[in-house]
């Protein structure tokens, strides 16, 4: 069984090939703003390396967000564009899951919480929380503040991942329980698991109609081109 792992709902742009329940090939970039350049070059590599045909795929999975809303459209699309033309089934995984379970998967020892971190802008993230077990805390958009995970560190273990969790630092960094892992990045790869699940109990998407999890509504920002003079309006 070969499934097809896309995540690009995060400033990560990384893609995997899963076969047999085993990562076989691998390809991530860091790089800002560049998955509309990057994510169909690294899809043919990961073929490649892993000498096989695209018509091989069993599935796609793709990182549903909540996220950038530009990754994610990007990321949705692609995969709905190969199950489109490959015939098969389209598999969505929440990308706070996902970072979570990457994150366990890494840390076979660790038992305590993981608080997974999109930054949303200002003080303000993309957010969850989960034990090994599963979610404790739904995702929400968070506005962090001073003593709004208390309830949590006082009790437990709490290491927080992800391009957001560094706004929490001044907030909590004292705390005893609180942990930071500033090596760790979101990846395709953390898919494997949660995508194996859902295709073997028959959790597909529809490939037409199935939209990223946005979490907000996206605002489009004003232009603002420096340099140009207002223009003033005739009187004549």
């Amino acid at each position: 069984m070969n499934i097809l792992l896309l995540e690009t709902a995060t400033p990560v742009c990384s893609v995997a090939l899963l076969s047999d329940g085993q990562i076989v090939a691998t390809q991530q970039s860091t790089e800002p703003n560049a998955h509309s350049s990057r994510l169909a070059p690294f899809i043919q590599s990961l073929f490649t390396q892993a000498n096989l045909p695209m018509s091989s795929l069993d599935a796609v999975c793709v990182s549903s967000g909540p996220g950038s809303y530009t990754g994610l459209r990007i990321g949705v699309s692609s995969a709905k564009g190969i199950c489109y033309a490959l015939n098969i089934p389209l598999l969505a995984v929440p990308t706070l899951e996902s970072m979570a379970a990457h994150y366990y998967a890494l840390h076979n020892d660790y038992d305590g919480l993981v608080c997974p971190m999109i930054d949303a802008r200002r003080m303000e993230c993309y957010t969850a929380l989960y034990s090994r077990d599963g979610e404790v805390q739904p995702t929400r958009a968070e506005v962090l503040e001073s003593g709004c995970y208390d309830h949590w560190l006082d009790s437990h273990t709490v290491v927080f991942v992800g391009d957001g969790a560094a706004k929490t630092r001044p907030l909590f960094a004292q705390h005893p329980n609180a942990r930071y892992d500033d090596a760790f990045l979101p990846s395709a790869s953390g898919m494997a698991s949660l995508a194996t699940q859902r295709l073997k109990k028959g959790q597909t998407e529809n490939v037409a109609y199935f939209e990223p999890f946005y979490l907000k509504d996206f605002v489009a920002k004003k232009s603002v081109v420096h340099g140009l003079r207002k223009e003033t309006p005739s009187t004549t």
